[in-house]
């Protein structure tokens, strides 16, 4: 199937409308922002990927080995370069990434694989919202129901404070785990499913709460809780996907991000990288053209520097199948394609 019959299945389920844009849509425009050389990255990267799956639709390496969070991400990548389940030249691995998420939904709705070492929640965020992308455009008879109970579980575990942990428990919450709770929801509304007002009002306030006077997010809502790239990043994403889009939050947090755009010469901190950017190139698309064009450019050309000859990425903490899943789908953003990552 050729990529032309694959956008058109995607405009018909209805996900994806500004595929059609004309050349004057600034999101359509943002597409040639994707190089010969970034394509030729996603192509050799996307290979790699789909190399990894194995017969029970699973991703993972090393403790990451059936990870559900894993297995959502290199879905979204392969769907983020226009496949859908059972369409595509990848549209039977995504169709596998569903059949394997749906498989570990116990009954209660909860997502969670044989290795849930990295925190369960991580990974019900991220399946979810994976799910969620899929709803629509899956035949799969039991994708609604497992799909409104995983909503359910993080409706119901949100704490009091507006955020979420580890756990699907009314504990304690950080950052991290809470942005991807948000983004599940943001991507579970998107497609029909039912999310409570106040529990988006209730995550808002606490992103907010989270942030530091010099517009970097702290881990946890803690007296000198210090700022950082990664999750800082995530944390304006989460403002985005929440509705927020103007405002002096979203304001400082683009120009805390902007002293981490990646440049020729200059080390940063490893910590993360994939994951930091994967967020990073999100705010930054939000931000629009002026932030974006700059940020996508150079970390396009950090990411094909880094590009092994297999076409996979390593990372020692995000493990190597998610850090080239995450960079797959940053170089990718500008086609524009699932909902979830549209302006």
């Amino acid at each position: 199937m050729n990529r032309s019959t694959i956008i058109a299945a995607v405009v018909m389920c209805g996900v994806a409308s500004s595929l059609r844009a004309d050349e004057k849509n600034p999101e359509k425009s943002a597409a040639k922002l994707v190089t010969p050389a970034a394509q030729r990255g996603i192509e050799r990267g996307l290979k790699w990927l789909v190399s990894q799956q194995r017969d029970d639709g699973s991703f993972g390496d090393g403790s990451y080995r059936g990870n559900v969070a894993v297995c959502a991400l290199a879905g979204m990548a392969m769907m983020s370069d226009g496949n859908t389940p059972g369409r595509g030249p990848y549209g039977a691995q995504v169709s596998r990434c569903v059949d394997y998420l749906l498989a570990n939904t116990q009954p209660s709705g909860f997502i969670c694989g044989p290795d849930s070492s990295h925190g369960p929640m991580y990974g019900h965020g991220f399946a979810t919202m994976f799910l969620a992308e899929c709803y629509g455009m899956s035949h799969r008879p039991e994708l609604r129901e497992k799909l409104s109970k995983a909503v359910k579980i993080i409706v119901n575990s949100q704490n009091k404070q507006g955020g979420w942990r580890y756990s699907p428990v009314r504990g304690d919450a950080d950052i991290s785990v809470t942005v991807c709770q948000v983004m599940a929801l943001r991507a579970a509304r998107n497609a029909g499913l039912y999310v409570p007002n106040e529990t988006i009002d209730r995550s808002i306030d606490y992103v907010k709460r989270s942030q530091n006077a010099d517009g970097g997010f702290m881990y946890m809502i803690t007296p000198g809780g210090e700022s950082d790239f990664p999750r800082s990043a995530a944390a304006v994403v989460a403002l985005y996907s929440a509705g927020i889009y103007k405002g002096p939050e979203i304001t400082k947090g683009l120009d805390y991000l902007m002293h981490f755009i990646p440049a020729e010469g200059v080390t940063r901190r490893e910590s993360y990288f994939f994951y930091g950017h994967y967020y990073a190139v999100q705010a930054l698309w939000q931000a629009g053209s002026d932030r974006f064009d700059r940020w996508y450019a150079a970390v396009s050309n950090e990411l094909i520097s880094r590009q092994r000859e297999d076409g996979s990425w390593r990372a020692a903490q995000e493990g190597n199948t998610c850090a080239s899943a995450m960079a797959c789908i940053i170089l990718e953003l500008p086609n524009n394609y699932l909902p979830i990552f549209q302006r």
